[in-house]
C-alpha cells in the first residue's frame, strides 16, 4: 500500500511532540488549579425580620407580612399570547396589557410584569409557572411589609412602617431600632429577628373608646378629638385616642389632619382644667389653707406701681368661697386673687414639678414640651401670673395633663407615662418588663387628697355634674378656653376639656378628654363631661371595678364538653381557645413556615394573632396555656 506523501515521519513526529508538549502543559495547569484555593462564593447579605407590635394582650396591631413583585425575562417567553392568558386571571390584569408589557420589553434581561402582589397570588402563579415549565424565566421577589388588622384603631400611636423597613411615625419610628435591629455586623447569610413590643393599651378597651369619641365628635362636629386613659397605679396608658384618624393600611393617602399625633405633639392653653394643680400649688406652699375664704364680686382688677391696670372677668358673682368653692364653681376672680399671694418663682416651680414646660418621657421621639413663660420673656407682664392661674398664657399637651393629674391620684408623687408593657425575642422570652416609675415629691400627700376630694365635689354639684357616676366616685374638673387666633382670643373657637380620678377612694383610672372647635354648645360641663361619664363607665365594666349593686352571679360547676372538630389551616388564623396541646401539635410540621410558640401546658386560654387575622407565609403563632 502507498503511504500519502503528507504523512511523512518527519511530519508525524513534530505533530506528537507538540501533542504531548500540550498534554502536558494542560496537566501542569490543572495541576495549579487542584491546589490553588478556592474562591468562595460570596454568601448572601444578613436579613432582617422585623418585629410585632401587639396590645398589652398579645392582640396584634402591626405584623410583619410579604408582598412579591413578580417579573419575567421577556426574549425567553416565546408565546406571549399563553403566557398572558394563563397569567391575567391570577394578576387581576388585561391579558392585552401583559403581551404590551412584554413586546415592549422583548430584548429586556428583565421586566416587572405587576408589583406588590399578594401571598396568595404569589402561590397562585409560583404553581402556573411551574406546571407550564416558565420557572426558567419568572422571577419573584420577596417584598417585607407590614399589614395592620385593626386599620384606624390607636393609629398615630402604633405609627406606620414605610420603604425599606424604616417606622415613618409612632411607636413604629421610635422603637425602630427595637423592631429591626441594624444587621451590619451580623454573619452574612443569617436572619436577624426583631423584638415584639407589647404596647400598654387593650385593644378591645380602644375600640370601645374611639366609637363614643367618634359618636362625640360627629355630634358636636367637632375639628378633632383628644382622649387618654391611663391607669393610675402603673402610669400604663390603656387607651389613647386622636381624631381624626389615619387607616394605617392606607397612609400614603391619608391627610396630613389624620396623621397628627395631637395629645403629643399639639400644645393649648387647657383653661380651667389647670386650676386643680395652681390650687394645688397654693395649698401645698402654705401661702393659703382649706379654711382661706376669698371674696368674688365677678371681677378681679389690681393696678400696678405703673399705674397698669389688670383686670379679669368672672362668669358670676360667687361671694365668699374657699378653695374647694372656688374649683366647684370654676372662679376666676378668686384664683387671680390666690395668684397675688404666691411668689413667682415659686409658683412657677411647682407648674414645672408638675412637669409642664417639658416632655414626659414616653416611647415616642416627637413629643413636643409645651410652653411655660419666664419673667425674662417679653411676653411676660404683669398680669401673667394671675391669667397663668386660671389655664392661660401657657401652653400644654395632653400628655402633660395627664402625667400632672396623675401626681393628685397618686398622693403628690409624680408617675412617669409608658405605652411599652414588656417586649419580647422571637420566642416569646421576655426581655423587658414595665414597671412604675416614680420621681420625686411634687406635693404633700394630704395636699393631693384634698385636691381629690375638691374635684369630687365639682363632680357631685359643681362644673362637672353630668360627669358623675352614681355607683362609683369620681373627681372631674371642666374647663373651657378661649383659643388664641394671631394673637388674639376667638370668640367661636374654644378647647373644651374635662379631667377624670377615679374611684376617689383609691384612684385607678385618670381619665382626660378634650374636643377642639366644637359648632354649637361649647361649654366643657355639658359636651365633654357627658362623655367622661361614658367612657368612665365603658372603663369601669370593661376592667371588672366593683360597683354597688352589681349583681351577683353563681355557676352550676357543670361544664359541658364536646368532641373537637380538625382544625383548618386555611388563609385566616384558626380559633385555638379552649384547644389541648395535643390538637394543635399535628399543625407544627407544615409547609408555608408557620412558627408554633406555646406557653405553658393545658388548654388555650389566649392566642395571638386572634382569629381571623391573615394567615400568611413565615406567620408566627403564640399559644398561652393553662
Amino acid at each position: 500500500m502507498q503511504v500519502n506523501g503528507f504523512l511523512k515521519k518527519g511530519r508525524v513526529r513534530f505533530f506528537i511532540a507538540v501533542s504531548i508538549l500540550l498534554l502536558v502543559l494542560i496537566f501542569i495547569s490543572y495541576s495549579k488549579l487542584s491546589v490553588k484555593p478556592q474562591t468562595p462564593i460570596a454568601p448572601s447579605a444578613p436579613t432582617v425580620e422585623r418585629g410585632s407590635i401587639v396590645d398589652r394582650n398579645g392582640k396584634p396591631v402591626a405584623v410583619p407580612t410579604r408582598f412579591y413583585h413578580f417579573g419575567v425575562t421577556p426574549k425567553m417567553i416565546s408565546n406571549p399570547s399563553t403566557f398572558a392568558a394563563v397569567m391575567a386571571p391570577v394578576l387581576e390584569m388585561p391579558a392585552e396589557e401583559i403581551v404590551s408589557i412584554i413586546e415592549s420589553k422583548r430584548d429586556a434581561q428583565f421586566t416587572f410584569i405587576k408589583k406588590k402582589i399578594t401571598q396568595e397570588q404569589y402561590d397562585e402563579l409560583y404553581e402556573l409557572a411551574k406546571q407550564n415549565d416558565w420557572s426558567v424565566f419568572c422571577r419573584f421577589d420577596a417584598i417585607p411589609w407590614r399589614v395592620y388588622p385593626m386599620n384606624d384603631l390607636a393609629s398615630q400611636l402604633i405609627g406606620y412602617m414605610g420603604t425599606e423597613e424604616r417606622g415613618w411615625s409612632g411607636i413604629e419610628f421610635s422603637q425602630q431600632n427595637i423592631l429591626s435591629p441594624d444587621v451590619s455586623s451580623a454573619e452574612p447569610g443569617t436572619t436577624v429577628y426583631g423584638k415584639n413590643i407589647y404596647l400598654t393599651i387593650d385593644a378591645n378597651l380602644q375600640y370601645k373608646l374611639e366609637k363614643i369619641a367618634k359618636d362625640s365628635m360627629a355630634e358636636t362636629q367637632a375639628e378633632s378629638f383628644m382622649l387618654i386613659a391611663c391607669d393610675a397605679k402603673s402610669g400604663e396608658i390603656l387607651s389613647y385616642i386622636s381624631l381624626p384618624s389615619v387607616n394605617l393600611n392606607d397612609y400614603p393617602n391619608a391627610t396630613d389632619a389624620q396623621k397628627i399625633d395631637r395629645p403629643a405633639v399639639y400644645s393649648y392653653e387647657p383653661g380651667s382644667v389647670f386650676k386643680i394643680f395652681t390650687a394645688a400649688s397654693y395649698l401645698d406652699s402654705g401661702v393659703i389653707t382649706t379654711d382661706t375664704s376669698f371674696l368674688c364680686d365677678g371681677l378681679y382688677t389690681r393696678t400696678t406701681g405703673l399705674n397698669e391696670t389688670i383686670t379679669i372677668h368672672c362668669l358670676d358673682h360667687h361671694g365668699y368661697q374657699t378653695v374647694r368653692g372656688a374649683l366647684e364653681l370654676s372662679c376666676n376672680d378668686i384664683f387671680a386673687q390666690m395668684s397675688d399671694l404666691l411668689p413667682t418663682d415659686q409658683f412657677l416651680s411647682y407648674i414645672h414639678k408638675f412637669g409642664f414646660g417639658s416632655v414626659t418621657g414616653v416611647e415616642l421621639s416627637y413629643e413636643e414640651d409645651g410652653f411655660v413663660k419666664s419673667p425674662t420673656d417679653a411676653s411676660w407682664s404683669a398680669r401673667t401670673k394671675a391669667t397663668m392661674s386660671i389655664g392661660q398664657e401657657l401652653m400644654v399637651t395632653a400628655l402633660q395633663m395627664v402625667q400632672a393629674a396623675g401626681v393628685i391620684a397618686n398622693d403628690g408623687l409624680p408617675l412617669k407615662l409608658s405605652f411599652i408593657k414588656k417586649i419580647t425575642d422571637k420566642d416569646g422570652n421576655v426581655e423587658y418588663t414595665h414597671t412604675p416609675e416614680y420621681g420625686n415629691r411634687v406635693l404633700k400627700s394630704s395636699t393631693a387628697r384634698y385636691i381629690l376630694s375638691c374635684m369630687e365635689t365639682t363632680a357631685e354639684k359643681g362644673t362637672g355634674t353630668k360627669a358623675a357616676l352614681g355607683d362609683i366616685s369620681i373627681g372631674v374638673k371642666t374647663g373651657t378656653a378661649q383659643m388664641a387666633v394671631n394673637g388674639v382670643y376667638s370668640d367661636t373657637d374654644f378647647i373644651s376639656n374635662c379631667m377624670a380620678i377615679f374611684p376617689i377612694e383609691d384612684p385607678q383610672i385618670v381619665l382626660y378628654i378634650v374636643i377642639e372647635k366644637a359648632k354649637g354648645e361649647t361649654y366643657a360641663g355639658r359636651i365633654v363631661a357627658p362623655v367622661i361619664r361614658l367612657a368612665a363607665d365603658e372603663i369601669i365594666d370593661h376592667l371588672g371595678m366593683t360597683r354597688e349593686g352589681a349583681p351577683a352571679l353563681e355557676h352550676s360547676g357543670m361544664v359541658s364538653i364536646t368532641e373537637n372538630t380538625p382544625i383548618s389551616m386555611a388563609a385566616t388564623v384558626p380559633n385555638f381557645l379552649g384547644r389541648p396541646k395535643r390538637d394543635i401539635l399535628p399543625l407544627i410540621e407544615n409547609d408555608r413556615n408557620i412558627t408554633f410558640i406555646f406557653h405553658g401546658e393545658g388548654w388555650v386560654k389566649s392566642q395571638s394573632p386572634a382569629p381571623g387575622n391573615p394567615l400568611t407565609e413565615n406567620t408566627t403563632i403564640e399559644l398561652f396555656l393553662e
